[in-house]
């Protein structure tokens, strides 16, 4: 049974019916937007935009801590709506969707200031001596943000805060998976008294996200699949505006020798579960040395028979989102177990419940191979692959089209280190699952088919931004040096000038 499922509509606009993937009853209908909708939201947030470039930071951050408040007061609310539409466990709504947008808030009201203070930069050689340069971070004007389903509350409440904070106005459309638990980021700018335009969020589907791309806005900052970011690139490489592409990951989690073997699989089962593994960081690939390899083995597989699945309670993994995750994850185990990989621990839908469970699941004698070791899968799968030693480990982590986070453990960590350098993807964490994205000073970003760009911290707001040059003569004068009319004898002695600078240590010097 879908997730979401057309209606019949009585006008113009497409209706869906959602379903709880817990129970897979009805609990709602969403109206999509239609192009013209779109159209008209990017008008009004236009018309709003100069407005806003108007207020202080000081203003625009006060916004967000009223914002910040009302979240605080209402975050039981928050997190009803988010497990409604996933199914996932409340502390990881809570953690996830509340404290993680809570921080971003907190952060970019603190630091959106400093991050976009107009500075001035020294000029290198003899232009230094006569030009003064400036820089002014200027908003974009409308930026257009399109967020997926495993995030619906803090991605869009997190990207808004930046693009806001460095003075734009900012249309949303969220997934239709989760579209009211996304919607609840505009309720809350609304009450704390954005100005009306601001911040808009639509409802709405893959036509609708498409319609906002091509709606004139001035970026686009896109969290989604490869196969839908690639579209997003080329319409926005066509429009010839700026994107930030989020994409998707197979994240690699190298397990040294001398790894804390006992933390080692607390954190595989935390990077592969959370979520119910949908999580773009998620660990979808463990590369054991073989010296530890059966021990790890079995923490993890002792660890994953502990885990409880649940739709009400007290539980640790919840629903998979949406059907289409779940066909993927079926389709990815079957085809493992198929060529050659065996179970631990699940392998199968939860026959205990009623909607959208797949157990957590221990799979071994994975290779390359397979889909489930080169896909993303997105599931709460741990795939451990025994390794010769580290070496063996890097060259496989790095086998992979994607490039978005990963993780190393081992005791010694200077070595970490030196083996995270090695890594092609976007972020490593040592000792830790992949937490980079909850780290706002942290540029978040993937390599290869994982993205383009990065988000977060002064590097992120500055996306938001044109970085502005002003260059200023110092002393002025009648004449501009090296102006009409040109000389002959302007020539030579340039030529002799070329010689006596470049030449001799003192460009080198002066710059």
């Amino acid at each position: 049974m879908a997730i979401t499922e057309p209606i019949a509509s009585q006008g113009p606009r497409r209706r869906l019916r959602l379903r709880s993937p817990v129970s897979l009853e009805p609990i709602g209908e969403i109206e999509c937007a239609s192009g013209e909708d779109v159209k008209a939201a990017v008008e009004r947030a236009r018309k709003a935009q100069p407005g806003w470039a108007e207020f202080s930071f000081e203003d625009r951050a006060a916004c967000l801590r009223r914002v910040s408040q009302h979240l605080l007061e209402k975050a039981d609310a928050v997190v009803d709506q988010v497990v409604e539409e996933t199914g996932k466990a409340r502390n990881e709504a809570l953690a996830m969707e509340v404290f993680a947008s809570l921080d971003a808030l907190a952060y970019y009201a603190k630091n959106a200031r400093r991050f976009l203070r107009p500075e001035r930069r020294r000029i290198h050689g003899l232009l230094g001596f006569a030009k003064q340069l400036r820089i002014a971070y200027r908003p974009l004007g409308v930026v257009g943000i399109i967020t997926p389903w495993n995030g619906p509350f803090v991605l869009a409440m997190n990207q808004s805060a930046q693009a806001l904070m460095a003075g734009n106005s900012v249309v949303v459309k969220g997934s239709e998976v989760t579209p009211y638990s996304t919607r609840l980021v505009q309720d809350f700018f609304d009450e704390a008294g954005l100005p009306e335009g601001v911040l808009q969020v639509l409802l709405g589907d893959g036509e609708t996200g498409a319609a906002l791309v091509e709606s004139g806005v001035d970026k686009i900052s896109f969290t989604g699949s490869v196969a839908t970011g690639r579209r997003v690139a080329e319409a926005c490489g066509r429009r010839l505006i700026p994107a930030t592409l989020e994409l998707g990951g197979k994240d690699a989690m190298i397990v040294c020798a001398d790894a804390n073997l006992d933390r080692a699989a607390a954190g595989a089962l935390l990077g592969a579960c959370m979520n119910s593994g949908h999580v773009c960081t998620a660990v979808e690939r463990i590369y054991a040395v073989e010296e530890v390899y059966d021990a790890f083995v079995a923490k993890v597989v002792d660890g994953a028979s502990k885990l409880r699945q649940g739709d009400s309670g007290e539980f640790d993994v919840g629903a998979i989102f949406w059907d289409r995750q779940l066909a993927v994850i079926e389709r990815h185990v079957a085809d493992a177990r198929a060529k050659g990989a065996r179970v631990l621990v699940g392998g199968r839908r939860n026959p205990d419940l009623k909607g959208l469970f797949y157990e957590p699941t221990v799979l071994v004698d994975v290779d390359h191979g397979m889909d489930i070791m080169r896909e993303e899968t997105f599931g709460p799968i741990l795939c451990i692959q025994k390794v010769r030693d580290e070496e063996d480990a890097i060259r496989l982590a790095n086998d992979s089209r994607y490039g978005l986070s990963g993780s190393v453990w081992t005791r010694d960590k200077s070595r970490g280190c030196e083996i995270a350098g090695r890594l092609q993807t976007g972020s490593v964490c040592v000792n830790d699952p992949a937490l980079t994205y909850g780290v706002p000073e942290a540029p978040f970003g993937g390599l290869k088919e994982s993205g383009i760009g990065q988000v977060n911290g002064a590097r992120g707001i500055r996306a938001y931004c044109h970085e502005f040059p002003v260059l200023v003569d110092r002393f002025g004068g009648r004449r501009i040096p090296g102006g009409y009319p040109y000389r002959m004898k302007a020539v030579e002695g340039m030529k002799r000038f070329l010689k006596l600078y470049f030449g001799t240590p003192l460009a080198r010097w002066l710059s």
